[in-house]
């Protein structure tokens, strides 16, 4: 499922025309990405919960010359299944 299979989707089980569903869905992943920008934890009960990983300065090798480099440090974003959706997957 896609976007827009989504929307699709939400519009049909909402009774929503696809415009009033795609600002719910945008106005959700904004919501999220925001949070996360803000280094904040976002829990949706039942669902999972997203957040940061924090990952430090590494040195690496680039694998066709074998030379040193340094790959810098980094935020990434996280996702944790909740155990509903985790049990609704697992019938």
């Amino acid at each position: 499922m896609n976007k827009n299979d989504l929307i699709a989707s939400v519009a049909s089980s909402a009774g929503l025309s696809k415009s009033d569903s795609t600002r719910a869905i945008e106005s959700l992943l904004d919501a999220v990405t925001n949070s996360l920008k803000r280094d904040e934890k976002v829990s949706i009960v039942g669902f999972g919960n997203f957040s940061i990983s924090h990952r430090k300065a590494t040195v690496g090798r680039n694998p066709r010359t074998g030379e040193s480099i340094q790959i810098p440090a980094s935020k990434r974003p996280k996702f944790t299944v909740g155990k509903a959706l985790k049990d609704a997957v697992n019938i």
